[in-house]
């Protein structure tokens, strides 16, 4: 039987670079290709895909968010969340989320023919690569949603007082929150905050704003 896949990713190339890669293989059928997560909602309701190729981060709707929603309404569902980020975090709210299996982009070429197979087999798919990133870091004690606020912000270079500012507490407050995310993340400053959390994927590169230098104590 043939296995229907249905890719959800906002590159118009990497959509082209997966079909090209399904159409070389007899046993895959492509039924339907998503630029957002609420497309790819609506075209799984339409086309009931074997499998899912989800992008994490695509506009309008994440695809961590698309992946509760399907998974929601189709228990059954078999999703792959596709991700150019290494970060544990990232991996585990996709796993959370509902997702089968998780590849980085960088992986497609080699093994997103056998992780479609395994997946359809209902195979967890988790490549060593990020089985050992998960392994690396304890989810046990994680930064609060707030405390990950304050060290997005403190990641665009933000002082405390301008983070103050904007989450409408004082500087004291934030200090408060600083010092939990040290002892959370076990590091000594600002830097190495912001430098773990953007590797783990607590955080992420905001394509707004520059990334400065985040040593500025006040």
């Amino acid at each position: 039987m043939s296995i229907r896949v249905l890719i959800a990713d906002d590159h118009p190339a990497v959509r082209a670079g997966l079909a090209a890669v399904l159409a070389e293989h007899a046993d895959f059928v492509l039924v339907a290709a998503a630029e957002n997560g609420q497309r790819a909602i609506q075209l799984f309701r339409e086309h009931c895909p074997d499998v899912v190729l989800m992008d994490l981060r695509m506009p309008i709707l994440g695809g961590v968010d698309a992946i509760r929603a399907i998974t929601h309404e189709f228990p059954s569902a078999r999703i792959i969340a596709l991700t150019t980020y290494e970060g544990d975090a990232d991996i585990r709210q996709a796993l959370k989320a509902g997702a089968q299996g998780y590849l980085l982009k960088d992986m497609l070429l080699t093994q997103v023919v056998t992780a479609i197979r395994a997946a359809h087999r209902g195979e967890r798919v988790i490549p060593p690569a990020v089985a050992a990133r998960l392994a690396e870091f304890s989810p046990k004690s994680e930064p609060t949603g707030r405390e990950l606020e304050v060290l997005q912000l403190v990641a665009r270079g933000l002082s405390n007082k301008e983070v103050a500012q904007r989450i409408g507490r004082t500087d004291e407050t934030v200090k408060i929150h600083l010092k939990n995310i040290f002892a959370k993340l076990g590091v000594a400053d600002r830097t190495e905050a912001v430098t773990l959390a953007l590797r783990r994927g607590l955080i992420h590169p905001d394509p707004e704003t520059r990334l400065r230098q985040v040593v500025n104590p006040e």
